[in-house]
Parts: C-alpha cells; sequence; structure tokens
C-alpha cells in the first residue's frame, strides 16, 4: 500500500477556491467585502455545534484525521496480493506447509494472513468466511460513519447559511427606523454572505471529502471481498490458475475480456501453461 497526496482531489480542490476568487475579484469593486467575519462564525460555529449533537465524540476526533486522509492517494497494490496468494496456493496445494507459514510470516495485509492462517489451522470454511465477513462488515460500518459526519456537516451548512441570512434581515428591517444606510448594508451583508458561505463549505468541502472517503471504503471492501474468496478456494485447494484468473476477475474494471491487452495473464495460453 502506497500513499501520496491525491492530485485528483488536491487539484479539485484548489481550482474550485481559485474559481470562486476569480469571480468575487472580477465582479466586486472591493472583494474585501465578502470577508466577513461573523458570517463565517454563524456559518462554521453553527454547523460544528449541530455535528457535535448528531454524532458520538469519537467519531468528531477524527474529522481533522479523516480530511487529511481524504487528501491522499490510498493505491492498494492488488496485483501484489493476487501473487502472493498464488504463491501460497501453490505451496499449500504441495502440502509444503512449512514454507507455506514461512511465506505467510512476509504477507503484508493483516487480514490476508488471518484468513490463511485459518485455512493451516483446519478450521470450518464456514466459520472462517463468518470471521471474515464480520471484519469487512466492521470495517465498513466504522468507514461510512466517518464519511457521514462529512456528509451531514454539508446538509446543516447551507442550513446555518440561511439562519444567518435570517438574522441579517431582521436586524436590517429593524435599523430601518433607527440607523442609516451604513448600518442596513452591514446587515445585508451579513444575510447574503452566510448563505454563500454555506453553500461554498458545503459543496467545496463537507461534500467532496465525504465522496472521496465513501470511494476509499468501497475500494478497500472490494479488496477485502476478493481476499474472502481466495481463502475459500484456497480451502477447496483448487489450483492454482484457477485462482489467480478468478481474482484476476475482480480486477477487471472497463476492460474487454476480449481484448487479449486487458486479459488476465491466466487467460494467456502460455502463461496459464506456467501455472
Amino acid at each position: 500500500m502506497h500513499k501520496g497526496f491525491s492530485l485528483s482531489t488536491v487539484i479539485g480542490m484548489i481550482s474550485g477556491i481559485v474559481l470562486i476568487l476569480v469571480a468575487v475579484w472580477a465582479t466586486s469593486r472591493d472583494a474585501l467585502v465578502f470577508i466577513n467575519i461573523p458570517a463565517l462564525i454563524i456559518v462554521l460555529g453553527g454547523t460544528i455545534a449541530a455535528t457535535l449533537m448528531s454524532f458520538p465524540p469519537r467519531y468528531l476526533l477524527r474529522v481533522w484525521r479523516n480530511f487529511v486522509i481524504a487528501l491522499r492517494n490510498e493505491t492498494v497494490y492488488v496485483k501484489d496480493d493476487v501473487d502472493e496468494i498464488v504463491q501460497i496456493a501453490k505451496l499449500w496445494n504441495s502440502r509444503q506447509i512449512h514454507k507455506v507459514e514461512e511465506e505467510l510470516a512476509n504477507v503484508r495485509s493483516p487480514f490476508l494472513r488471518t484468513g490463511v492462517q485459518l485455512v493451516i489451522d483446519n478450521s470450518p470454511i464456514e466459520d472462517i468466511q463468518e470471521l471474515l465477513e464480520w471484519r469487512i462488515a466492521r470495517l465498513k460500518l466504522k468507514e461510512q460513519g466517518e464519511a457521514n459526519v462529512f456528509r451531514t456537516m454539508g446538509s446543516y451548512a447551507p442550513a446555518f447559511g440561511m439562519v444567518g441570512t435570517l438574522i441579517g434581515l431582521v436586524n436590517m428591517l429593524y435599523d430601518m427606523s433607527h440607523s442609516g444606510f451604513e448600518q442596513l448594508g452591514l446587515n445585508m451583508a451579513v444575510a447574503l454572505i452566510t448563505t454563500f458561505y454555506g453553500l461554498l463549505f458545503a459543496n467545496l468541502v463537507f461534500k467532496p471529502i465525504a465522496s472521496v472517503l465513501e470511494n476509499r471504503t468501497n475500494q478497500r471492501v472490494r479488496t477485502l471481498s476478493m481476499v474472502v474468496e481466495a481463502v475459500n478456494l484456497l480451502s477447496q485447494k483448487r489450483s492454482p490458475s484457477y485462482i489467480r484468473e478468478t481474482l484476476y476477475s475482480f480486477l477487471a474494471e472497463y476492460e474487454d475480456e476480449l481484448d487479449d491487452k486487458g486479459a488476465s495473464p491466466a487467460a494467456r495460453p502460455e502463461e496459464a501453461r506456467k501455472a
């Protein structure tokens, strides 16, 4: 697994911010009027307060960590996992138990290591699948909960933008008979800019981050499901070439099976014979 910054996420966020800044600069005489601290406090403060009421503290403590995770590109080397599984299958089918255990010690994935170890220990396949699927469900539930925090913040931010708008309008109407046009303009600015801030944070920060985390979870679940299938085939003592072909079917995304370039190694006659 390799972790680096996700160019698409970072570029998308920066380009969105730049686009808004250019639009503000090009359409206003004084761009500084879009900087309004009271409006920012209403939107962010209200969003954070409502989120604190909606989720347990353990989810909120991970908000910053999950934000950083969303900016990183998690590259999972699934083909390396397939190679490790196929190698273990070759040793397992030839009854080289000690070599299987040596190979298992070098496996990086704790999920795969647990599954193979249970097969070596002759645990019932039903129990193995139940345990592994429970771990997948636990991971999915945890990470979906973390993504849902940002999804919920994305729904709260525009709502508190409207709250700020109402506050500004009420103050503006009240001051019409007590203050001059300067105070009216200030209240109107708060009224409109809070809505602007709410929509901006919701659609440029919170909702995109939630989508990134959800996509990351789906990728991890897909990879772990492939491992469960591999462990199942390993317990059945299926041939390494069959296991490899089955696992590569999990990796075939948007590839035409009739295209030789997109075919998995086991689908090519000369490589299948080597297996």
